[in-house]
């Protein structure tokens, strides 16, 4: 665990800055366009990373480079925006938060390496941390909103497990390249199939399609594929529960959201799933 460290703070950096996302998105992006946002956040972060290292997967890689391209980007970024777009933010961060025991029954099921009981556990304090911190009495519950959250969840779960356990030749920067432009290019026919042209942009919208390609996507997700090359894949999906802990943080600093016992008891014990989830499987047979 102690070598570990600076290596996943490098890591939760990610989350963190994903945490964001909700505020960027609701404050500063044009209303209802959830797979121009998705679009806009991707395809310019892939060809920009690709510009800087130009890396090519070998023939044998394409097909699987392409899959995780749709689970990590495509697919998860526009369920991410269609939730983000049409669920309070505390609704989606709970059902985003199941994801870790995704990624435990991926390990368990597919590669046949049965997590501890104590790494079930923390996955499933921090769902209860995650619903304590954010729950409100107000949520709406739109069945679409929930789908794509829960979608979004399992694509990006399986998307880390694969990502961890098949072999690449590329570098990091490319292997996220490349993943950010195949997903943005997945997602471009379904932004102009189903959404209108942008209207005339402000300074505020311009600025925040900015900040989600270069932070909340470029450096992030150099950052997150960085961590998974070198830890344990529920070990980084743990440190997604940062996200919804920064967004808590962003709404009460920013939107007036309250901090009361109910919420300090839910970040605690999410802090808590965290750190048990490292433990749990720092001795485990997953490779780090």
């Amino acid at each position: 665990m102690h070598n570990r460290f600076p290596l996943i703070l490098i890591t939760a950096l990610a989350p963190l800055i994903w945490g964001s996302t909700y505020l960027v998105t609701t404050e500063f992006l044009p209303p209802d366009r959830p797979f121009t946002a998705a679009l806009l956040r991707t395809l310019p972060a892939g060809l920009l990373l690709l510009l800087w290292k130009r890396e090519w997967p070998e023939k044998h890689e394409i097909g699987k480079v392409f899959l995780l391209a749709v689970f990590n980007i495509g697919f998860f970024q526009a369920m991410l925006f269609v939730s983000a777009y049409r669920l309070p933010g505390g609704l989606a961060a709970i059902l985003t938060s199941t994801q870790t025991l995704m990624v435990l029954l991926l390990v368990w099921l597919v590669g046949k390496s049965k997590p501890p009981k104590t790494a079930w556990f923390s996955a499933i304090l921090g769902v209860a941390g995650i619903m304590l911190l954010v729950y409100s009495p107000q949520i709406r519950f739109d069945p679409i909103g929930i789908a794509s959250a829960l979608l979004g969840a399992a694509s990006m779960a399986i998307g880390i497990f694969f990502s961890k356990h098949w072999r690449f030749g590329l570098s990091i920067l490319a292997f996220t390249g490349w993943q950010l432009l195949l997903g943005g290019l997945c997602l471009l026919p379904v932004a102009l199939w189903l959404e209108p042209p942008l209207p005339a942009l402000s300074a505020a919208n311009i600025g925040g399609y900015v900040y989600l390609c270069l932070l909340g996507t470029v450096l992030a997700y150099v950052l997150f594929f960085y961590g998974l090359n070198k830890l344990p894949s529920a070990v980084v999906s743990a440190l997604g529960l940062l996200s919804p802990i920064a967004a808590f943080l962003l709404g009460w600093l920013f939107l007036g959201q309250s901090l009361n016992v109910q919420s300090m008891i839910g970040l605690t014990l999410a802090l808590f799933s965290i750190f048990g989830v490292q433990r749990a499987l720092q001795n485990s047979k997953e490779s780090a």
